[in-house]
Order: C-alpha cells, then structure tokens, then sequence
C-alpha cells in the first residue's frame, strides 16, 4: 500500500462521516466494480448500520452493471465501464431500484494492469445520486490515484463515502 493510502481505520471514519450526515430515517445504499464491496464492508462494520444501509451490490462485469443496476449496454460500449457516464447511471440505477434516498457508485482500475493511456491505472470514477425536495441529483467526479492495487481500492472506498457525506450533509448557517 503507498504511505499516503488509507488504512482501515480512515475507511471507518469516512463510514462514520456518511452516518453523521444522514438525517434520521435516511438510507444510502453501494453499487460498487474496482472496490468490491470494501465501501459497503466499512458501513457494515459499524454498529447500528442496518439503521441507515440498505444495501450494497458489486457489479463487476458490465452484464452485472447492466442486469442489477439498468446501465444500458450500448453506454457501457460507446463510454466504457470507468466513465463518468457509467459512474452517473450506477448510482441513478441503485437509487431507482432500491429503497433509499441515497446511492453511491465507483468504478475504476485498480490496475495492476489494464490501464490504457486515456484510461490510465488508478483511474476511478464515482457518482452520486439522491433524492431531494427537487427530485433526484446526481453527480460524479474522478481521481487517479497512485500506488498498488490496494492502496487505489481503499482511496476509492474512503473517497466514495466521504463524497456522499459531503453531499449529503446539510447546509453549513
């Protein structure tokens, strides 16, 4: 893992940043490729998540982004998986299909291989949607993040959660 990764325990704070921006009765859900289900497990490890988690699915083919989550085949053809425009209907698709107010949404290459030079190694995409008096939002947003397999995994994880929280949070008075 490269010095500047996080560990364990920055995932958790950043899990514990999401649950402090919720407000009450709200549920967030995972659609996770490149993580596997590491934004998910951070969630999950706290007490008392089933009050705010629905859910997290790992869709790590594009038939799986496509059957679980309603990302249309020929988006994932004309864009590619890591997009912003996969990474948008990720978390639109969650947020349409499961019971929450919120969805977070990664997809990426956490290499070692894989990469090409429009599509580099450590490239990772994420979006969030959410419902909010004007409908639905979504946003997405990527990174390129150094160091091994790991290290760009957990950045990814830590940043996915606190994007969300971020968004989430409510307005600073």
């Amino acid at each position: 893992m490269a010095p500047d990764a996080p560990d364990w325990d920055a995932l958790l704070d950043a899990a514990r940043a999401l649950r402090a921006a919720l407000a009450a009765g709200r549920m967030v859900a995972c659609a996770e490729s490149c993580t596997g289900g590491l934004a998910a497990a951070a969630i999950t490890a706290l007490p008392g998540s089933s009050a705010w988690f629905e859910r997290g699915v790992v869709t790590y083919s594009d038939r799986a982004k496509h059957e679980l989550l309603g990302v249309d085949t020929d988006l994932l053809r004309r864009c590619g998986a890591v997009s912003e425009e996969v990474a948008r209907a990720m978390a639109s698709g969650l947020l349409r299909v499961a019971p929450v107010d919120a969805a977070l949404s990664i997809t990426g290459i956490a290499g070692p291989d894989g990469g090409s030079a429009d599509k580099p190694v450590g490239l990772v995409w994420f979006g969030w949607a959410w419902r909010d008096s004007g409908g639905m939002q979504v946003h997405a947003q990527s990174r390129v993040w150094s160091g091994d397999r790991s290290a760009v995994r957990m950045a990814s994880a830590q940043h996915a959660l606190l994007g969300l929280a971020l968004r989430l949070a409510p307005p600073a008075r």
